[in-house]
Order: C-alpha cells, then sequence, then structure tokens
C-alpha cells in the first residue's frame, strides 16, 4: 500500500502584503500530479489546512477542489484532520457531501465516521471515536487509521474520557492509542497513526515551532508527546505542525513530519519542500521516499553592502520573496527604498543596518513623547515604515477616522 503523507497547507496564508494564494494553487496542483504518477493508494493530510478559523473564500475553493482532484473519481481515500490553525467544526461541516466524494474530515479526537461504501468499492469497514478501517477497491488487505487530530491538553483530556484529569498526557493518549490498536491492529492490515502534535524522541532534541505559527507547547497548548508512546502495531506516524520535513524517528515504526509545501515565513528561508511517499506491507517496516515539491517561490534572505550590491542581486533573484538586509552608513532615504522597489516587487521587508555609530546612537536616544497628538505620532509612524511622509490624502483619511471614534 502506498501512502501519500502532507500537511500544513496553511490555505489563505499570506506573508506580510504578500498573497501567497496564487502559489497554493500552483503547489496543490503539483501535489495531484504525484499522486497520480506514484499511484497512491491513501493520501494523509495531517492538519493545518487553513490559516485561519475563518479562511477566505478563495481558500475554501481551492481546498475543495484539490481534495476532489486527490480523491481520483473516489478511488482514493483522502483523509484530512484538523490542526491547530483549523476550526474543527467548519472542517466537518462538509462531512456528508465529501464522504460521497471519497474524502474523511476528522475535526475533533473523539470524531466518529460513520461506516458506509461507494460505488467504486472504497468503503469504511470498522469506525469508533478516533479510528477507521478502510477497504480499497484494489487491495485485499485494510488499512487501519488512528486519527488523533489537534486539541489543547485540557480538551484532549476530555475528548478521551480521562478518568484523572491531573494525569499526564503522554500517558493518557498512550491508553488511548493502545487500546484501538489492541483491538484492531493487527499484521493482516496496515496500521498509521496520524496526528497534529508536538511529538520528539525521549531525551532527543527539542525542534523549533515555525516563526509565525500558533505554538502548542505553551500554557494550555499540549506537552510534547514522546515517540515511545506510539503502539508497537503502528507502522507509520503521520504528523502535523512542524514545517520542515523532518523524520522524529525512524527505528521500526518510522515518524515523519512531512512539513509545509511552501515557506511561510523567513525562518524557512531557503527550505527545500517535500511530500512523503510510504510504502508499506502488513507486518513490515514502513519505507519512506521523500518527493521534493518543484513549483515553489523560494523565500530568500540578503544581506548587501549598499544599494548598488542590492539592486545586482535583485535583479538577478526576480522570482524568490525578499527579505533585504542593507548594511548602510546612513538611513535609507525614500529615494533609496523606491530604488530598490523598482528593481523588485518581491521586496517583503527591508532592514536597515546602519554602521554609523553617531546615527545608531542618536536613534537609540530617540524617545516616543506620547503627550504628542495622535495626528503627529501617527505621521511619524507612517514615515518610518514607508520611507515618506504621508500625503495630504491619508492624512484627511485618519483625521476622518479619529472624528468617527470619537463620536463612538
Amino acid at each position: 500500500m502506498r501512502i501519500l503523507h502532507t500537511g500544513d497547507w496553511h490555505l489563505g496564508k499570506r506573508l506580510e502584503d504578500f498573497s501567497r494564494l496564487e502559489e497554493q494553487q500552483v503547489v496543490m496542483n503539483e501535489i495531484c500530479e504525484i499522486a497520480d504518477r506514484e499511484q497512491a493508494d491513501i493520501v494523509l493530510v495531517s492538519g493545518d489546512i487553513y490559516d485561519t478559523f475563518n479562511p477566505p473564500t478563495e481558500a475554501v475553493d481551492l481546498l475543495y477542489k484539490t481534495l476532489k482532484k486527490l480523491t481520483n473519481g473516489g478511488l482514493r481515500p483522502v483523509i484530512a484532520i484538523a490542526g491547530n490553525h483549523d476550526s474543527p467544526d467548519r472542517m466537518e461541516a462538509p462531512d456528508p457531501l465529501a464522504r460521497e466524494c471519497g474524502i474523511i474530515f476528522a475535526g475533533y479526537p473523539n470524531t466518529l465516521v460513520p461506516i458506509f461504501e461507494l460505488e467504486t468499492g472504497l468503503k469504511v469497514t470498522q469506525s469508533e471515536e478516533g479510528f477507521i478501517e478502510l477497504m480499497l477497491p484494489v487491495k485485499d488487505f485494510p488499512a487501519r487509521i488512528i486519527l488523533t487530530p489537534y486539541a489543547n491538553e485540557f480538551r484532549l483530556k476530555q475528548f478521551l474520557d480521562a478518568e484523572d484529569s491531573d494525569s499526564e498526557l503522554r500517558k493518557v493518549l498512550q491508553n488511548h492509542w493502545q487500546n484501538l490498536a489492541d483491538r484492531y491492529c493487527d499484521n493482516r492490515g496496515v496500521n498509521i497513526l496520524v496526528s497534529h502534535l508536538f511529538m520528539i524522541k525521549k531525551d532527543g532534541p527539542v525542534p523549533e515551532e515555525p516563526e509565525d505559527e500558533k505554538p502548542i507547547l505553551h500554557v494550555g497548548g499540549a506537552q510534547a508527546i514522546f515517540t515511545e508512546n506510539i503502539p508497537a502495531q503502528i507502522q507509520y506516524t503521520a504528523l502535523g505542525h512542524l514545517h520542515r520535513m523532518q523524520e522524529v524517528n525512524d527505528s521500526i515504526s518510522p515518524v515523519y513530519y512531512s512539513g509545509s509545501p511552501i515557506s511561510y515565513s523567513f525562518s524557512e528561508a531557503n527550505q527545500k519542500k517535500y511530500v512523503l511517499l510510504v510504502d508499506v506491507e502488513p507486518g513490515e517496516k514502513a519505507d519512506v521516499k521523500k518527493v521534493e515539491l518543484h513549483n515553489v517561490r523560494p523565500l530568500l534572505r540578503k544581506r548587501a553592502n549598499g544599494i548598488e550590491e542590492a539592486v545586482e542581486w535583485l535583479t538577478e533573484n526576480q522570482e524568490a520573496l525578499v527579505e533585504l538586509t542593507l548594511v548602510t552608513n546612513t538611513f535609507i532615504t525614500p529615494l533609496e527604498r523606491r530604488k530598490l522597489n523598482s528593481a523588485h516587487h518581491g521586496i517583503v521587508t527591508i532592514i536597515p543596518e546602519v554602521i554609523n555609530h553617531d546615527l545608531r546612537v542618536e536613534n537609540r536616544q530617540k524617545q516616543i513623547d506620547l503627550n504628542r497628538s495622535m495626528e503627529s505620532l501617527f505621521s511619524d509612524y507612517f514615515t518610518h515604515e514607508n520611507g515618506q511622509e504621508p500625503s495630504d490624502d491619508i492624512m484627511n483619511i485618519f483625521r476622518e477616522i479619529l472624528a468617527e471614534e470619537d463620536e463612538e
């Protein structure tokens, strides 16, 4: 059985003022092409499908079109779980219609998927809260999938009926997974765990969570889960949340984060992006293969010594979105900023690195006087952010907003 593992799509996410929807459309098509070319039997999407609880309409349209295409006319099941960016209710809302296409949504750790069968021969033969058994049209053995979407620690314990609310989350999850595995996951089928949790090897390194990501490891979130908490029957664990593709454990039972399909912050600059193909037979160790995604607009960081070097580099890297650090003797003038933006239309951020000591000291010594008028403070802020003073039209709009606030 061949499984395609992907996740952390974050459909609808922006990078500052730059929409990523066009890039997301391209990479979603590439994932569909890989699934067809590699003849994947199942697709797992391990959470953070959207970037917000209320995604834009364009992101919702892109999701449904992508998942429908991935099902290959109902022959290939697609199982998608909620991550910490997703609304579980929104995810499950289209479930009755989605099932008719071969798409299975799980928004909650205790989601119960109904038993059903499609005309294609795809069917769910056994189901329990957080578990499904699938029979595929072209296979004579089942796929057993334990589903654990994201929930914070308190809700996870509630959903999993933890008898003692003070029990360690790792133990609660281990008992839940082991109970399901003991009842359903023998060596006559393929046994998979898919989850959106922060999982590490015990006593191993703790990877950083993505920049701009809603962290899981915080008060009210969920503690790190250890790979040793996974039942021995599980042959592959498909994880979501971390944006860099990484192997957490590749011993008897491989544990992988697929990573995001495109880079979403400059902490991911120059990262290669992948989907994972997992070949697995009943009772055998899974074989994991990385498939690099090529239709991805890169994020690049550049430190340039002066305007001329910056313009030359920007001209040579037109396809990238750029964070530019400009080493300069003085602050960037509006004319220089316009020159940079004319050379490249994908500059997300310009960071001036002033090497003139006297200017740096003078800048640090400046304090914001909050006793000044709102108009004056806004004018200074606009000048700082944009390299030029606000026009009369912009100031008039700002005054109108202030007036409306005063009326309220």
